[in-house]
């Protein structure tokens, strides 16, 4: 036990504003900050609570009593750390780390934070280098009195007085070209895997949702893989893939991706754009939601949200998932069941233990079949890899060969139509 790593004291603060347009529900808000900072090993939360504030004051984002007030806390819990659950500005930050004596961390800092330790594949680990300088970049305004230095020189480099803030920031900046260009490496290397797959014949299943809603216990379950699946926040960054075999229907491949949460940094929205692309090039979407937790609805409202900025089109084939029936009262379940029969795209389950799994899976096989589509095509006595892919791929309904090549009936998915077109 004395080994063990000391872990930093660490205080949450979730600022409830009045005056906030996109407000969301306090209680439900703390705890998802404490959940956020529990997914760090080293932090060691000792308390945590809600400052309402009619609105936010522009330097201090407190006022100058609570900020007193919480100063006397912070001291005799010997509080190391602050993570703030929102947007804090550079001067906030360092007005607020003067004030406190302690090192302050916003809601983007800590979700970077958490991605950093997370990340494990090339491109994950590059995409979070490049969203941490960026956010860095944001806070070298005067956020430091080193920074406020004037650098002499002879004009070698930026010129003479060049501010050391313009140092650093180039310094960033040849950082970012850097890691930029080996993303775009690593990003070629995945659309060729991409391609690749294309050529498979399996429609794709992508499980979209927000962080911690049973994704990869799902995941686990249908696939039998041992995908890292914690009651904890972004406990899968990295995007999984698995062939499933369907009961009665056709084998698919499963996609496992990282978990939404709202107010995501913009830096990791662009940043994570590629590893969300798999759901850009999925048959069917499924939503796999938290229907226990008490912000379900809201939660929902920002997986939709993000879908629509990737650019997923609303007429793509969508399944709804309540997930984790197993943690709602009784008389509740049975209301959710009922709801879910009523409509064709809602399944009530747990994936924890296999409650619902049976029919969503029917559902899925049901919804990819069905959009299979026959079709005639003529092929010449040339075009025999044209002819091979289809029996590859078990398309062919019927054959008969002609003076000139063959007429062939075939049975396919949009998907598979495409990929033979781009042969």
């Amino acid at each position: 036990m004395e080994h063990e790593r000391r872990r930093t004291r660490t205080w949450v603060l979730h600022p409830d504003i009045k005056s906030d347009p996109d407000r969301r529900l306090a209680d439900p808000a703390l705890a998802e900050a404490v959940a956020l900072a529990a997914a760090l090993s080293d932090l060691d939360v000792i308390g945590s609570e809600i400052v309402r504030l009619p609105k936010a004051q522009a330097g201090m984002l407190f006022g100058k009593g609570k900020i007193e007030e919480l100063r006397a806390r912070f001291t005799a819990a010997e509080v190391e750390l602050v993570l703030v659950d929102g947007q804090v500005s550079p001067v906030q930050q360092r007005n607020l780390e003067k004030a406190w004596g302690v090192k302050l961390l916003d809601r983007t800092g800590l979700i970077l934070e958490i991605f950093s330790d997370r990340a494990r594949t090339r491109e994950g680990v590059l995409q979070v280098e490049m969203a941490a300088l960026s956010y860095q970049r944001t806070r070298l305004v005067r956020a430091w009195t080193h920074l406020e230095r004037q650098r002499g020189g002879l004009g070698f480099v930026g010129g003479p007085g060049e501010t050391q803030i313009e140092a650093d920031r180039r310094a960033i900046d040849d950082q970012l070209v850097r890691l930029r260009r080996q993303l775009d490496k690593v990003v070629k290397t995945r659309s060729l895997h991409r391609a690749a797959r294309a050529k498979v014949p399996y429609p794709i299943v992508a499980l979209v949702g927000y962080t911690n809603a049973g994704k990869s216990t799902l995941f686990n379950r249908l696939t039998g893989a041992a995908v890292v699946a914690k009651d904890m926040l972004f406990a899968t960054l990295d995007p999984t893939m698995r062939r499933v075999e369907l009961p009665d229907g056709p084998e698919v491949i499963l996609s496992d991706t990282v978990g939404f949460i709202s107010d995501l940094p913009t830096e990791l929205v662009a940043a994570f754009r590629a590893t969300l692309e798999e759901v850009l090039g999925a048959d069917l979407i499924v939503h796999v939601r938290d229907i226990s937790h008490p912000d379900t609805e809201a939660q929902a409202a920002d997986v939709e949200s993000i879908l629509t900025s990737l650019g997923v089109e609303r007429d793509r084939p969508q399944i709804e998932l309540w997930n984790k029936l197993d943690l709602v009262p009784d008389e509740t379940r049975e209301a959710l069941l009922a709801r879910a029969a009523r409509d064709e795209s809602v399944f009530a389950i747990s994936a924890l233990t296999g409650q619902g799994v049976d029919a969503l899976l029917a559902a899925i096989a049901e919804l990819l079949q069905g959009r299979r589509f026959p079709a005639d095509l003529h092929l010449d006595f040339a075009e025999g890899r044209r002819r091979a892919w289809l029996f590859q791929n078990d398309l062919v309904q019927s054959e008969t060969q002609t003076e000139d090549g063959f007429d062939i009936s075939v049975l396919w998915t949009a998907r598979q139509k495409a990929q033979y077109e781009a042969l």
